[in-house]
């Protein structure tokens, strides 16, 4: 695939409340491509965290999203970067990212990332 995702896009504001809070984006817009058909692969996403202090900026945030609409990257890695990308840019004391994505003949794939990793 040509296209790459690009977290130079990403930017943050402050957090400067002292009170702890659970913000969550979602949309029903996300796309990425298969790497090997080269098709798109649509899902609901959801992004989940409270932030210690730093907030993700949106526009940035969509930008960043939009760039994986040109990428190839596999569903069960699709939700793992966008955690690995945003928990680094911002250093939540908790982040999940799902995404449920549309079915593809017939089996509709859920895949879900956490910071910190859950323990066994």
């Amino acid at each position: 695939m040509k296209g790459k995702i690009n977290k130079s896009v990403l930017k943050t504001i402050p957090y400067e409340m002292d009170e702890k809070v659970e913000v969550s984006y979602i949309t029903d817009e996300f796309t990425c491509l298969c790497p090997w058909t080269g098709l798109p692969d649509f899902g609901r996403l959801t992004i989940t965290y409270i932030p210690s202090d730093k907030l993700i900026e949106l526009k940035s945030l969509k930008f960043y999203l939009l760039s994986f609409r040109n990428a190839g990257i596999i569903n069960e890695h699709a939700a793992a970067r966008i955690l690995k990308d945003l928990s680094s840019l911002i250093n939540p004391e908790r982040m999940e990212v799902k995404i449920e994505f549309k079915p593809r003949g017939g089996i509709m794939t859920v895949v879900s990332a956490k910071f910190p990793e859950e323990k066994k």
